[in-house]
């Protein structure tokens, strides 16, 4: 394939090889950096308090155990993202890879999956981030009237597209802005987890509540579980927890050490994750049990948003504002850089002429995606303000559907690194494991949950309980976003044809990327 193929407004040419980057800044970020990036994409405070009720609800006090079954699939497509990265490290990541494995089809949808993916926790994180901030505002003044703010639409919304703004602003300026903001966002949240795991395992320790109990090995065990309906709906929930660590892989071209760096940042991102979520679910059940009443995890009145509940009784007033504040950090970091992959991959997909040319700019000074990410903050702007205008039960289920665009385009990708690299099986024991069987046992792994999820999503009570045709709501956003996808897909396939006729992305095309 020629250079001349690619679109020639979107690189700057790199020393070396003649390979040309796509103007990204280069060596912006390393190990630690990425690492910091990918944890705050994922949020873990914000994952723990939306999470927490909802999955001891499913499980009871199984729920360690399905954090542990939710990071195996994730781990096991962290290896296929690491092995993919070594070999192209190229900030399209799925899209690029699932191209050069299964062609421009199959990889078009793959990247339209984490493009409108990360279009709607887009949203939803500026959602979250609005209502803490409010909630943090009221804690702060000792004033109801001002934490009510949250509940007036035209307040709401208004300090919604605020916070989007800021986000984008800050993405719009580099990795080095993102780096130094995430490092103290992403500080806060796992010191203040810290002190409320302390304060949470002294309140056990004492009997303060009513629902405490003490600490079972068995609380580890997965097959300890009574339901198998009830464990796939709490793992369908931890899988969602763990989402947003390829962020890191996303920004590779802008990594020192782009071929390993990458892969270690996520792997470190994930055990920090996966770590902090048994140490504070134990410690939570410990304290007020997982029961459906009081303070019980299991509560359905505080079940969406467990640390709202337990801030006051477990850290006292004080510490429970910074527990607030944790929150808000722990959603306004994830916003900010979410915008990190849709941009990005937006370029990558732009760059290979699979969307239009304009999106493969690069701003001169701040080296980002510029007009990419711009389009994505308007997009998540408008989106949460048309369906919060709309129905609040819409917004909801998109939020349900969620779990079917992650499953989709993680499947994919792991497929595709076995494929990629099917002729390197039989060189050695590592290539068949990590190139092969785990990226393999992955991708069937999310595809089962991708299955149980479509299938419990046409009941109608899945999701806020809304129905179209007498079909559930959410399988009706989550089909119809991926019909979506497809057909712009067909839109451009007529507009600009070389890409899906794989003249200028394949299995051979050199990785456009800035050397370090």
């Amino acid at each position: 394939m020629t250079q001349t193929a690619m679109r020639p407004d979107a690189r700057d040419t790199a020393p070396g090889d003649g390979v040309r980057g796509k103007g990204l800044g280069g060596n912006s970020i390393g190990l630690l950096g990425s690492a910091v990036i990918g944890l705050s994409t994922v949020a873990p405070v914000y994952c723990l308090t939306s999470t927490l009720g909802s999955t001891a609800g499913e499980v009871g006090l199984h729920m360690p155990a399905v954090f542990l079954a939710g990071f195996l699939p994730m781990l096991l497509v962290a290896f296929a993202y690491r092995e993919l990265n070594k070999a192209v490290p190229d900030c399209g990541t799925s899209f690029t890879w699932t191209v050069k494995a299964f062609g421009p089809h199959v990889g078009w949808m793959c990247g339209w999956g984490l493009v409108i993916a990360t279009v709607i926790v887009l949203s939803n994180l500026a959602g979250v981030a609005t209502t803490y901030f409010w909630l943090l505002a009221g804690e702060v003044t000792g004033s109801d009237a001002v934490a009510g703010l949250d509940g007036d639409k035209a307040v709401h919304i208004l300090t919604c597209l605020a916070l989007i703004a800021a986000a984008t602003a800050v993405s719009y300026r580099g990795m080095t802005t993102t780096k130094g903001v995430q490092y103290a966002l992403v500080g806060l949240q796992l010191v203040v987890l810290a002190l409320f795991v302390v304060l949470a395992l002294d309140k056990a320790r004492t009997g303060a509540f009513p629902g405490h109990t003490g600490f079972s090995w068995s609380w580890l065990n997965p097959f300890a579980v009574d339901s198998f309906a009830s464990f796939s709906a709490g793992l369908s929930l931890s899988i969602f927890m763990y989402w947003g660590w390829d962020t890191c892989l996303t920004a590779n071209e802008e990594t020192v050490g782009s071929e390993k760096t990458p892969g270690r940042a996520a792997l470190i991102a994930m055990v920090v994750l996966v770590g902090s979520y048994l140490v504070t679910g134990v410690a939570a059940q410990m304290a007020v049990g997982s029961g459906t009443h009081g303070l019980g995890l299991a509560n359905p009145d505080t079940s969406d948003n467990v640390f709202a509940a337990l801030a006051g009784p477990v850290m006292g007033h004080l510490c429970g504002i910074l527990l607030f504040a944790a929150v808000l950090a722990s959603a306004a970091a994830s916003l900010q850089t979410t915008f990190i992959p849709v941009a990005r991959t937006v370029l990558a997909m732009s760059t290979y002429q699979a969307l239009p040319a304009s999106y493969a700019r690069v701003h001169e000074r701040f080296r980002t995606p510029g007009r990419a990410t711009v389009t994505a903050g308007v997009a998540t702007g408008v989106f949460y303000a048309v369906m919060s205008l709309l129905s609040e039960h819409v917004l909801v289920d998109t939020i349900y559907a969620l779990g079917l665009m992650i499953c989709f385009y993680y499947a994919l990708t792991a497929f595709a690194c076995a494929w990629y690299f099917r002729r390197d099986l039989t060189r050695s024991a590592r290539d068949a494991l990590f190139k092969g069987f785990f990226p393999v046992l992955g991708g069937i792994l999310l595809t089962a949950v991708f299955g149980k999820t479509l299938y419990d999503m046409w009941d109608p009570a899945y999701g806020s309980g809304s129905a179209v045709l007498g079909v559930g709501s959410v399988f009706v956003i989550g089909v119809g976003l991926l019909l979506l996808g497809a057909v712009i897909m067909l839109v451009m396939r007529r507009r600009d044809p070389a890409f899906f006729r794989g003249q200028v992305l394949t299995a051979g095309t050199p990785a456009l990327v800035v050397e370090d």
